[in-house]
Order: C-alpha cells, then structure tokens, then sequence
C-alpha cells in the first residue's frame, strides 16, 4: 500500500491507520472521532487527503474536453474558480463526483476521489479522442491538506502574505504558505469555513509545512483529524460519498444533484439519459432522514419500510454529534420522498421509525 508523506506524523500523533483508496491513512487519533469533529466545527483541524486525484488538462480544447466529461457547465468558470460536478458514463450513471479548477483558459485541474483514481484516469483517456490537449495523472506529485474548521483562516493568514480573507467558497488563488508555493483553495467537505492547500515537493517540505501550520494553530486548539470524522461532518451536511450515495447504479437526477447537472450547455456524456431522467422524473430520490430512535445507526443498505412495503435502502447513517441524534440518507421511492414522510429502518428484523427531513442536518 502507498503512504503520503505525512505518515510519519500520523504515527507519531499516536493516529490509528487503516487502508483506505490503497493508502495507509489515519482513521482517527486517541481522542477519537467524537472529540475529532468537534474540533473542526468549534477550532481547527488538518487533514491528511492526499490520497486524491488530480489530472491537469492543457490545451486549445482543455474547455470542450471537460464539457464532454463532466455535468456541470465549466463555461461559467473564471480563473481562480473552482466547481463541484460529476463524471457520468454515456448510460447516466455516476463515474464519480469531482472538482475541476479553472487555473487559466486552457489549463484545468480534475479533483477526483482516491478510491478511483485508476477508474477515472481510465475513462478520461477513453474520453479523450480528437481534443487538442495534453492530459497529465499528477495524482503522485501532489500533497493536499485540508485545512478545516472556523479559525483555519486565522491560522492559515499567519503563514503567507496572501489576503486570504477574500477567497471567497469555491475560488482559490496560488501562493506562498508557509514558504512553499502552493494552490490555498477555499473548498472543504465539511460544511465549515476551511481551505485545501496543494503543493508538490518531498518529505522534507511535507513536514515543514506540517509543522508551520501546527505552529499557527496552536493557539487556537488545532488538531489532526482523521478520515472518520470527516465521514460524520459530510453526513451532517449532506454532502454525497462515492460509493455510498452515488455510484455507477444512480444518475444526477435521483442523487439531487439536478443543480449541477447544466443540460442546456451542449452535448456531454449521458446527457439523454438524465434530460430524460430530469423531463420524466425518476422512480426513485436520495432522501435524507433522522431516525427516531436512541443511538439506533443506519447503516449501509439497512432495507427501508413504509406502510408495510420495502420501498428502498439506506446509503449513509451515523450518529450525528452535533445533533446528538441519529441521521442518515438513503433512496426511497418517489411517493415517499417528500419531506415529512414516514419511514422505517430495518435491522436484526426490528423496525425504527424515522422521518424524511431537509438538508442540511445541521446548517
């Protein structure tokens, strides 16, 4: 399995390590998951998430080859913007969701997930016939960090000279943090104020920068967190998890991402399938819910009940600490997914009773 280079301080904050999309990441530190997201929706807390993807696509046609694979209509970007879109397959259904960065007017960046690196560097190629472009997998060549929390920007201002109090959601601009020259990207899966930072170079200028971020935050309470609790924070926000909530059996339309999906901007893949999706409607809608239950989790493909019927699975649940209660979402018929509506989850052949609600859980 690969390791970033900041496994070391992983190991040395005590972090406990697991594979994850081929990596050996911190899955959380001794105060566990619970103190771990309270740190990030109260102080600060640094991510390790470089085990995700980046494709940089140059050229006169960089613009018509990320309208073809991605949703979204990256004609509305500008330099220094960021947008969150999809990768479908010509049948509609989810290769992944991503990010793609506007650095100029013909150089994008791709952000894919880590568990599918390989799979999406494999379509992009497939996709990539008769485009005037140089694509690049710089997966290996770049750290990223994610910086979270409401004092990341405090903590990030005392390291660059870049007014970073501009850089408004989904824009970033390139910089010196910390000495390195680097993307600082207000972007996040958390719902807080944060920024991802993404920069390339050795170990040595990976614990530099490590150790001057932990500098600037001591002061106010940073800590390094891991993947578990960042699975928690995206659940209270709603925010989608490949693999889970979507994947190659569901569309844009049903996976409520309709707002990203811009099918008035030309042709691009699975177009027909999700207009068509997107005029007729679809039988079924990800829906999220709260389970009336006490420290009742629903798990991952739990069957969900109503009126006697199974009417569909559940794709995410926890606990919510925020709320302190337990959350969830999961795809349900249509006639059931209107908010307010009644249904059950089944576990260990008991039914729990919970409630279709709106997102976010927690705003």
């Amino acid at each position: 399995m690969k390791k970033t280079l900041f496994y070391e301080m992983h190991k040395n904050a005590g972090a406990k390590i697991v594979e994850f999309a081929g990596f050996e990441m911190p899955i959380q530190y001794p105060q566990g998951i619970l103190h771990e997201h309270h740190v990030v929706r109260k102080n600060v807390g640094v991510f390790d998430v470089t085990h995700m993807g980046e494709f940089e696509v140059k050229g006169k046609d960089a613009l018509n080859f990320v309208q073809k694979i991605t949703v979204n209509d990256a004609s509305k970007l500008t330099d220094g913007k960021v947008q969150y879109s999809a990768m479908c397959r010509t049948t509609g259904g989810i290769v992944d969701d991503l990010l793609v960065y506007r650095i100029s007017e013909d150089f994008y960046m791709l952000v894919v997930n880590g568990a599918n690196v390989d799979k999406d560097w494999a379509w992009a190629c497939e996709n990539n016939v008769g485009f005037d472009i140089t694509l690049t997998n710089v997966s290996d060549e770049v750290n990223l960090l994610a910086v979270q929390g409401p004092e990341s920007l405090k903590t990030l201002q005392k390291l660059t000279d870049v007014d970073m109090s501009p850089i408004v959601y989904y824009s970033f601009v390139p910089g010196t943090l910390a000495g390195h020259e680097m993307i600082i990207s207000r972007t996040g899966y958390t719902g807080e104020l944060g920024f991802e930072l993404y920069f390339r170079g050795d170990l040595a200028v990976a614990e530099h920068v490590w150790s001057e971020i932990f500098k600037a935050g001591e002061e106010f309470g940073i800590e390094p967190v891991g993947l578990g609790c960042r699975d928690t924070l995206r659940l209270e926000k709603g925010f989608a998890l490949y693999g889970n909530d979507i994947d190659e059996s569901t569309n844009t339309i049903e996976a409520g991402l309709g707002w990203i999906t811009k099918v008035d901007k030309g042709e691009f893949n699975g177009k027909s399938v999700i207009v068509d999706a997107k005029t007729n409607g679809t039988s079924r809608k990800l829906v999220p819910f709260v389970v009336n239950a006490e420290r009742f989790i629903a798990r991952h493909h739990y069957k969900i009940f109503a009126d006697g019927n199974e009417i569909g699975f559940v794709t995410s649940g926890n606990l919510s600490p925020t709320l302190d209660k337990p959350i969830g979402m999961g795809y349900v018929t249509k006639e059931y997914s209107k908010l307010g509506s009644k249904i059950e989850i089944e576990a260990r052949g008991k039914l729990f009773p919970a409630e279709v609600v709106k997102l976010p859980f927690v705003s």
